[in-house]
């Protein structure tokens, strides 16, 4: 689950992480009101579940509070369009209003799962505020990564070893380890998934997060019940939101393929098989393997709601969700969404072919395949 910057900042406040002094306003008259109370001078920032925000417009330093009115009047009920955005943007609906830092370096710092060792590890760099994903491609020594023992938690050698690679000085490195175990600490306590600082700034009094970033994880929200009111369904399509209301994980894509498939990892796999084939995704859906003939139904009708979809490629591994469960869920969506989209489908494990049978005798237009190579196959021709 993704949060704002102004939410990540309060939590880092909560475990002693330095931030900037700010507030969050909901109209140009309240970020007149608090650039006012900062002194005049502010950087304000869109509050949007998107980065790239600076290049897009999103962010701004302001010199007073008749600027700071102007733009968040430009700003809020705006859409914002960035790199990681669709074409349609984002909405804005708040901004962050925080004091300037005196910037003499940016650093990058985050915390993350690594699947590899299945464990947190650190990602580090002195090359901050930049996309970390641009400086792994242009510059990968530049980038130090520190994978960390749960059973003991941060030792004080791997966060030396982070210091040292940034290049900070005794009393820069004494801060930035009490920065690192408290971002470790706030990590696990939370269940999140991802911390980032980007930048973590030096300035003459200090380190100071600037800017955060914290996903969390979404099947621990129930040991975390404070942070499902956090989240802003304003910031997914409706799709998404009507997905998560149904307990079913759907994320929309920029393609025309729908995807319905169980399993993450299966679904995973079949995003690659549909970007091998030249294609391109409409959406990530996993159904679960504990769903029934009304869950299956109101996957795939969420899918087909997407005007975007033009094509479906069902893949199945049936278990506990059986082969016959889903086909009759997917026949009962087409019939219902009187849907002529034509389907590839592969189908594996229980009630296999009594699954097939149903589509095949269902009127749809569908085309079956045995193995991935078969499946990729069938879309490409």
């Amino acid at each position: 689950m993704n949060i704002h910057e102004y939410q990540a900042k309060k939590l880092l406040e909560q475990y002693n992480i330095p931030v900037p002094r700010g507030q969050v306003a909901l109209s140009a008259e309240e970020a007149q009101t608090i650039c006012q109370e900062l002194g005049g001078k502010a950087v304000i920032k869109a509050q949007v579940y998107a980065g790239g925000r600076g290049k897009a417009g999103g962010v701004k330093l302001v010199n007073s509070p008749d600027e700071a009115h102007g733009y968040v009047a430009s700003l809020i009920g705006s859409n914002l369009v960035t790199q990681q955005t669709g074409p349609e943007g984002v909405p804005v609906h708040k901004v962050l209003i925080e004091d300037p830092a005196d910037i003499e370096q940016e650093l990058y710092l985050a915390i993350t799962i690594d699947r590899v060792t299945q464990g947190p590890m650190f990602i580090a760099s002195a090359s901050g505020g930049m996309a970390i994903e641009e400086l792994a491609i242009t510059h990968p020594e530049r980038i130090v990564t520190q994978g960390i023992d749960i059973a003991i938690g941060v030792q004080p050698f791997q966060a030396r070893r982070i210091n040292r690679e940034l290049g900070l000085s005794k009393e820069l490195a004494t801060s930035a380890t009490r920065i690192m175990s408290s971002i470790y600490e706030l990590f696990m306590a939370c269940d999140c998934t991802l911390i980032e600082i980007n930048p973590l700034v030096v300035t003459p009094g200090g380190l100071i997060a600037v800017d955060a970033k914290i996903e969390l994880e979404d099947d621990a929200l129930f040991r975390n019940t404070g942070f499902a009111d956090w989240s802003d369904p304003a910031q997914r399509s409706n799709l998404e939101v009507d997905a998560s209301q149904s307990n079913i994980a759907y994320v929309k894509l920029d393609g025309s393929v729908g995807c319905l498939v169980n399993g993450a990892g299966l679904a995973m796999a079949t995003l690659d098989l549909v970007q091998n084939a030249g294609l391109k995704p409409s959406n990530f859906l996993d159904v679960g393997g504990d769903a029934d003939i009304n869950k299956v139904t109101k996957a795939v009708d969420i899918m087909l709601s997407d005007p975007d979809v033009s094509a479906v490629l069902v893949n199945i591994f049936g278990g506990i969700l059986r082969c016959d469960v889903v086909a009759t869920g997917i026949v009962a969506a087409f019939a219902e969404r009187k849907s002529r989209i034509p389907l590839t489908v592969r189908m594996s494990g229980t009630n296999v072919d009594e699954g097939r049978n149903i589509l095949s005798q269902s009127g749809l237009a569908v085309t079956f395949a045995n193995t991935l190579n078969e499946l990729e196959q069938c879309l490409t021709s």
